[in-house]
C-alpha cells in the first residue's frame, strides 16, 4: 500500500517555512469551527429530549401523536413528512377504561390541562384525578364534585375565599360560579407556575372545551409489574385507536409541546443552514489550500529540476495535508463547541427551546469536522499540485514565473455550467410565486458563487480591465496595480471570491428579513382600521366582545382567536406542511371589514363561516388553490379539515394568513380565550377594564416584536457566514501579500519608493474590495428579487445605511488586509 506518512520533505517545508502554511492552517481551523458547531446543533436536535416531570410517577403514558404527517408517493418512493402540531392533539377519554382493564394496571387516569380566568388573574385547571400521579394532596376539605373546585394557596389567596365560599371562574364554557370544596398543596408533578385549580373529573373535559377528550392518560402500574411488558400490553389493548404509548424519556415529549419545535429548529439550523455553511467553509478552505500550493510552484519546479519524481511531489503535498489538517481541525473544534453552546443558549433564552433540553456533544460531529478538513486539504492539494507534478521541469519553472493566461477546459466548462444553472434558476424563480420562488432562489446564490469561484481568473481579469478604465488618471501606482492584477488573475480571484461570498450571503440573509418586515409592518398599519386594539397575552375575558359592543359609541367589536394551522404546500413529490398564522373571528365578515382591511382581491369575507375560510394570496399560490376550491389543512390539534376558500386577500404577511370563524377553531385549541379585540368607535377608557388598550399604531409596534426571533436568527446566520468569509478573505489577502516578498523587493531595487509600493498595494486592495462588493451585490440581487416578489409581491427593501455599512466593511477589509502585511514586508526589506 502506498504510504502518505509525513516524509522529510513535508516536515522540512512546514518547519522552515511556517508562514507558507499559516494561512492554510487558519482556513482549515475555521472550516472545522463551522462544521463542528453546526454538527453539534444537528445532533442535539436529533437527540433532544426532556425528562418527564408531570408524568414522572406514571411509568406509561397514552397520548395522541403530536405530529401531523404528509405522505407523498407510494412504494419505494413513499415519503412521510412530519411537522409538529401547533397545539396539543388529544385522545378519546374512554380509552382510560380500556387501559385500566389491562392486567398489571393499577389505574388509568385521564389528564386535562386548561387555562381558567379568575378575575384579572389566570390559573391552570386540572381534573382532580391527576393527584394520583402528581403528588397533589388535600390540606383541608374534600375532593371536588360537579360545580366545585379545589384551589391551591395562591388561587385561594387571589380569590380571598376559603372552603365553602363561592368563586366566579371563566372557562371555555363561559363564566360560572364554583363552590370551593377544599384546599390542596401542589405536588412534584404540578410543574405549571402560578395558581392552580382542580375540578371534578366528570366536568373537566367540558370545562377544557374538549368534551370526551383528554390531553393524555397516565397509566399507573401495580407493584412488581415489568414496565416494558405493561407498555406492550397497553399498546395491544388500544390498537386501532390512533393513540401512542410512551415510556421513559419519551414521556417528556407529551407534556412539553415545545420540544417538537425545538427539534425542528435545531435540525434546521444544524442541517439546512449547517449544510450551506459546511459547503461554504469547505469551499473556502479548499481555495486557500489550492492557493498555498500554487504559491509554491517555483519550489516544486526546482524540486523537479533536481530530479524529484511526480509521485514524490504528490506525496509531499499529501503529507503536508496530513501534518496540518488534523491539528487545525482539532484546534477549530474547541471554539466550534463553544459557538454551538452560545447559539443554543441564545435560542433557549428567546424561548425557542424548552429549558429542560441540554446541548448534546459527542465525538461524532468533531470527528466529521476533522475528517472533512483532512479530505478537503488532500483533495485541494492534489488538484493544485497535479499540474506542477506532471509537466516537465523546464515548463514548471516557466509557469512558476509567469501565470498561465487560460484556465483549464474542465474548470471553465463547469463554471459556465454553474453560471447557466444560476441564470436558469433566476428565471424560474421570477416565474414562480410563494415558496416555489424562495426554493428556487436559494439555489441561485449557491450556483452563482460556484460560477465566480470556477471562473475566478476570467472574472478577475475582467474586473481589472474595467478598473483600468476608471483609473486612467490614477498615476503610476494605479497603472502598476492594474497590470499586476491582469497578469496575476488567479491570485486576484482567490482574494475576490471570499469577499463575494461574504457580501452575497450576508446581504441575502439580512435583507430577506428587512424586506419581509418592511412589507409586514406596512400591511399591519394599513390593515388595522380599528380605533382601539385591546390585548391580553393570557387571554381576554370570555365576554369581552359583548362587553365592548355595549360601550357607548362602539360601532363594531371583533375578537380574534390567534393560532396556527398546517397547510400542504409545494408540488409533485416535493410537498411539505407549512405553518400558517390563523385568526378565528368572533363576528361576521362584514363586521371584520369595519375593523380590519385585509385587501380582499377576490371573493367576499361575508361568506366566511363554518366550512368556509379566507386565505392570503401567497398561501393560495403555494397550496395551488383558488376561489371555490377546498383547502386541505390540519387544525391546531391535528384534526384534518377541507374548508372552501371563499375569499383571497393580500395582507396576510402582516395580519393573518388564514381567516376563519372562531367557533370552528375554538374546539381545537388549548386556550379558547381571545388575545386580541378590535374595536371601532367608543372611548378607550371604557375598554380599559378588558385589557391593554392601544391604537392601531401601537398594535403595529407590538406585532413587530414577534419577528424578533426570526430577525435574530437571520442576523446570527449572516454573522456566522459573513464573519467566516471575512476571515477567509483577510487570510487570503495576507497570504498573497506575504508571498510577494520577492516582487516587492524587486520594485524597491528598481527605484520605487516605499510610499509608491504601498499606494500600488492599496489600489489592488481597493480593486479586490470593490469587485467583491459589486459581484456579491449582483448575486444577492439575483437571489432576493425573485424571492421577495414570490413571497411578498414586492421588490426587496434594502436600508441604504445598512447596505453602505456592508460595502464599507468589505472595502475596508480589502484595504487593511493588504496594507498591514505590506508594511511588515517593506519594513523587513528596509532593515
Amino acid at each position: 500500500m502506498r504510504s502518505y506518512a509525513p516524509n522529510g520533505l513535508a516536515r522540512a517545508a512546514v518547519r522552515f517555512t511556517p508562514s507558507s502554511f499559516a494561512g492554510t492552517f487558519i482556513a482549515l481551523m475555521m472550516s472545522a469551527l463551522i462544521v463542528s458547531a453546526c454538527g453539534v446543533l444537528l445532533e442535539t436536535g436529533a437527540r433532544a429530549s426532556v425528562p418527564a416531570q408531570r408524568y414522572a410517577r406514571a411509568p406509561v403514558v397514552v397520548a395522541a401523536d403530536q405530529y401531523a404527517h404528509l405522505v407523498t408517493g407510494s412504494g419505494d418512493s413513499r415519503s412521510d413528512s412530519p411537522a409538529p402540531l401547533p397545539d396539543t392533539a388529544r385522545v378519546d377519554g374512554a380509552l382510560a377504561r380500556e387501559a385500566a382493564r389491562v392486567p398489571g394496571v393499577r389505574a388509568a387516569v385521564p389528564d386535562f390541562v386548561f387555562p381558567v380566568r379568575q378575575g384579572d388573574a389566570t390559573l391552570t385547571g386540572h381534573g382532580w384525578g391527576s393527584h394520583a400521579f402528581t403528588g397533589t394532596s388535600l390540606v383541608s376539605g374534600a375532593a371536588p364534585r360537579t360545580g366545585e373546585v379545589v384551589l391551591d394557596a395562591v388561587a385561594a389567596r387571589t380569590a380571598k375565599a376559603g372552603i365553602g365560599a363561592t368563586v366566579a371562574l371563566e372557562t371555555a364554557t363561559g363564566r360560572a360560579d364554583f363552590r370551593i370544596s377544599g384546599l390542596a398543596k401542589t405536588g412534584s408533578g404540578d410543574v405549571t407556575r402560578g395558581a392552580t385549580g382542580w375540578f371534578a373529573d366528570a366536568q373537566a373535559p367540558a370545562l377544557a372545551g374538549h368534551p370526551g377528550k383528554a390531553d393524555a392518560i397516565a397509566v399507573l402500574a401495580r407493584t412488581g409489574v415489568d414496565i416494558h411488558a405493561l407498555a406492550a400490553d397497553v399498546k395491544t389493548a388500544l390498537a386501532g385507536s390512533g393513540a401512542k404509548v410512551y415510556t421513559g424519556r419519551d414521556r417528556g415529549a407529551v407534556e412539553e409541546r415545545g420540544l417538537g419545535y425545538a427539534k425542528e429548529t435545531l435540525t434546521g439550523l444544524g442541517g439546512s443552514f449547517g449544510g450551506i455553511a459546511a459547503v461554504v467553509a469547505v469551499f473556502t478552505a479548499a481555495g486557500t489550500v489550492a492557493l498555498s500550493v500554487a504559491q509554491r510552484a517555483r519550489e516544486f519546479a526546482l524540486l523537479r529540476a533536481i530530479g524529484a519524481t511526480p509521485r514524490q511531489i504528490r506525496r509531499a503535498v499529501a503529507a503536508e495535508a496530513l501534518l496540518i489538517a488534523p491539528t487545525a481541525g482539532l484546534v477549530g473544534c474547541l471554539p466550534g463547541v463553544g459557538l454551538a453552546h452560545w447559539w443554543f443558549g441564545q435560542l433557549k433564552d428567546r424561548g425557542a427551546i424548552p429549558g429542560a433540553v441540554d446541548v448534546h456533544v459527542s465525538f461524532i460531529p468533531l470527528v466529521v469536522a476533522v475528517g472533512i478538513g483532512l479530505l478537503t486539504a488532500l483533495a485541494a492539494g492534489w488538484a493544485a499540485g497535479r499540474r506542477p507534478a506532471k509537466i516537465k521541469p523546464g515548463q514548471a519553472l516557466t509557469e512558476a514565473s509567469v501565470e498561465r493566461l487560460r484556465p483549464g477546459v474542465i474548470r471553465t466548462g463547469l463554471g459556465v455550467g454553474a453560471l447557466a444553472g444560476g441564470g436558469f434558476l433566476t428565471g424560474l424563480a421570477a416565474r414562480s410565486a410563494g415558496d416555489d420562488a424562495a426554493n428556487a432562489a436559494l439555489g441561485v446564490v449557491m450556483l452563482f458563487m460556484l460560477a465566480v469561484a470556477l471562473l475566478g481568473p476570467l472574472v478577475a481579469r475582467l474586473c481589472a480591465t474595467l478598473f483600468s478604465l476608471a483609473l486612467r488618471e490614477g498615476g503610476a501606482a494605479a497603472s502598476l496595480a492594474v497590470a499586476n492584477s491582469r497578469t496575476n488573475a488567479r491570485r486576484l480571484a482567490s482574494a475576490i471570491t471570499p469577499i463575494v461570498l461574504a457580501m452575497a450571503f450576508a446581504s441575502t440573509l439580512v435583507f430577506m428579513h428587512t424586506s419581509e418586515s418592511h412589507v409586514a409592518a406596512r400591511q399591519v398599519r394599513a390593515g388595522v382600521t380599528a380605533d382601539h386594539v385591546v390585548t391580553d397575552p393570557a387571554g381576554l375575558p370570555a365576554d369581552a366582545v359583548a362587553r365592548a359592543a355595549r360601550v357607548p359609541g362602539v360601532d363594531a367589536a371583533v375578537g380574534l382567536l390567534e393560532t396556527r394551522v398546517l397547510v400542504p404546500v409545494g408540488s409533485g413529490g416535493d410537498r411539505w406542511l407549512q405553518g400558517a398564522a390563523t385568526q378565528g373571528i368572533s363576528g361576521s365578515g362584514a363586521q371584520l371589514a369595519k375593523v380590519q382591511d385585509l385587501d380582499v382581491l377576490s371573493g367576499s369575507l361575508d361568506r366566511v363561516g363554518r366550512g368556509r375560510i379566507a386565505i392570503d394570496r401567497t398561501l393560495a399560490t403555494s397550496a395551488r388553490v383558488g376561489l371555490g376550491d377546498k383547502l386541505p389543512l390540519h387544525l391546531p390539534d391535528g384534526t384534518r379539515a377541507g374548508p372552501e376558500v371563499v375569499a383571497v386577500y393580500g395582507r396576510g404577511l402582516g395580519l393573518a394568513t388564514v381567516t376563519m370563524d372562531r367557533a370552528t377553531l375554538a374546539a381545537h385549541v388549548t386556550s379558547g380565550f381571545d388575545r386580541t379585540l378590535l374595536v371601532r368607535g367608543g372611548d378607550a377608557r371604557a375598554l380599559a377594564a378588558l385589557g391593554t388598550v392601544t391604537d392601531a399604531s401601537g398594535y403595529a409596534v407590538g406585532q413587530d416584536t414577534e419577528r424578533e426571533l426570526n430577525a435574530w436568527a437571520n442576523y446570527t446566520m449572516a454573522g456566522v457566514l459573513g464573519g467566516f468569509a471575512a476571515v477567509a478573505a483577510a487570510n487570503t489577502l495576507v497570504m498573497t501579500v506575504l508571498a510577494r516578498r520577492r516582487e516587492l523587493g524587486m520594485l524597491r531595487l528598481v527605484g520605487a519608493t516605499r510610499l509608491q509600493v504601498m499606494r500600488m498595494l492599496r489600489w489592488e486592495g481597493l480593486l479586490v474590495g470593490v469587485a467583491g462588493v459589486v459581484l456579491g451585490t449582483a448575486i444577492a440581487a439575483a437571489t432576493l428579487v425573485p424571492m421577495m416578489r414570490g413571497l411578498t409581491g414586492e421588490s426587496p427593501y434594502v436600508p441604504p445605511l445598512l447596505y453602505g455599512a456592508f460595502a464599507a466593511a468589505a472595502v475596508s477589509l480589502g484595504l487593511l488586509a493588504v496594507s498591514l502585511p505590506a508594511r511588515a514586508v517593506l519594513r523587513e526589506r528596509r532593515s
